[in-house]
């Protein structure tokens, strides 16, 4: 019970390879074109379907992402890891998850969502990574000069709970009112009858996947942006192996499954805007480099109990909202009318808080 395989090296890349075949896996029973799985997008399409945003092609109550935090949260009761804390900066963390996927979404998918586009061969996902890194790179420059949002400090069981009970709340609510083939409304729920909302995994496949995903992740500590600032920052490779096992592993999936084809123009839910493909991206990895994690590292641990990073999901959520509500996020056809402003405004934000919030 004391040591954790997924801890080592080769336990990190184990962990890169499974993301890597549930990946496409997903895809081929029925999660849209290069998007077996995406934190952003997912949640997106839970911000829809709770009645948020009214973008209604992309309204689903998507399963994977509450049983990410349900499989975290599983793992770290049973190896003792559950540790109620917060207190850092929460509002600097709200907006950090506001704009972060509004980045995402002017590029259309989170880290993950990049290197399954990449695996799948949509090459417009080479400018995504290039603005994943440079945003991540200015992250670290802010690092080396003192940034620090301050210490969390222990809270009761009550607050670390709040978040795995909301989840499942959440997968509750899917459960009981499921889509109607035809319908736009099941219960208190709303339900894409067209577009990418329309395509989904079955869900207890869906459920097991995202369980399994949140155990493991959770014990490996897996996180793109951790990868590439501890590649930068410390030239430790540790979590950069997992991402390129995931990453050289989907490729092979979609290899063997028929779902490689690469090029520019007509890959599935995206566009061929390079630089804002590549700005969106910016600004998203910036936003995860200053609040400590990538978009599933954040969801892996709120179910560990930090409402820190449970109240940056929740600024993801409301982001989505507003991404769609005010025109920010992107279509297969180019960037909205205000993703420019979107963008720029989530830059200057983040800039700001990397050079104010600095340790004393």
């Amino acid at each position: 019970m004391k040591r954790n395989i997924f801890a080592t090296t080769l336990g990190i890349v184990s962990v890169g390879v499974i993301i890597g075949i549930l990946a496409p896996l997903l895809q081929k029973l029925g999660n849209p074109g290069n998007m077996g799985i995406c934190v952003a997008c997912f949640i997106r399409d839970i911000a829809g379907s709770l009645g948020l945003h009214r973008a209604a092609v992309v309204q689903y109550l998507r399963p994977e992402i509450p049983s990410f935090v349900l499989g975290s949260f599983l793992a770290a009761m049973i190896f003792k890891e559950f540790r109620p804390r917060g207190g850092s900066a929460p509002i600097i963390r709200f907006f950090l998850g506001f704009f972060a996927i509004i980045g995402a979404l002017v590029f259309l998918g989170c880290p993950w969502r990049m290197f399954l586009r990449l695996a799948g061969g949509d090459l417009n996902a080479i400018f995504g990574l290039i603005g994943l890194v440079t945003g991540i790179s200015i992250g670290v420059f802010f690092f080396k000069r003192g940034f620090d949002l301050g210490r969390t400090q222990r809270l009761g069981w009550g607050a670390g709970l709040v978040f795995p009970v909301a989840m499942a709340a959440l997968l509750l609510l899917r459960l009981v009112f499921p889509p109607i083939p035809g319908e736009p409304k099941s219960g208190v729920l709303f339900y894409s009858i067209k577009g990418p909302g329309t395509m989904f995994a079955p869900v207890f496949i869906s459920i097991g996947a995202g369980l399994l995903i949140g155990i493991i992740a959770q014990r490996s500590r897996f996180c793109t942006m951790g990868a590439f600032r501890d590649l930068i920052l410390f030239r430790q490779g540790h979590l950069f192996y997992g991402v390129l096992a995931l990453l050289c592993t989907a490729f092979v999936v979609n290899l063997i499954l028929g779902q490689f084809h690469p090029g520019f123009p007509g890959q599935p839910a995206a566009h061929t805007q390079a630089f804002w493909n590549f700005a969106g991206m910016m600004l998203a990895g910036l936003a995860f480099a200053l609040a400590g994690g990538c978009p599933g590292r954040q969801l892996f641990l709120s179910g560990e109990g930090d409402t820190d990073a449970a109240i940056f999901a929740l600024g993801m959520l409301v982001g989505a909202a507003f991404a769609h509500n005010f025109a920010m996020a992107a279509t297969p056809k180019g960037i909205a009318p205000h993703s420019m402003a979107g963008v720029i405004i989530g830059l200057v934000f983040c800039v700001t808080v990397g050079l104010t919030m600095r340790r004393k």
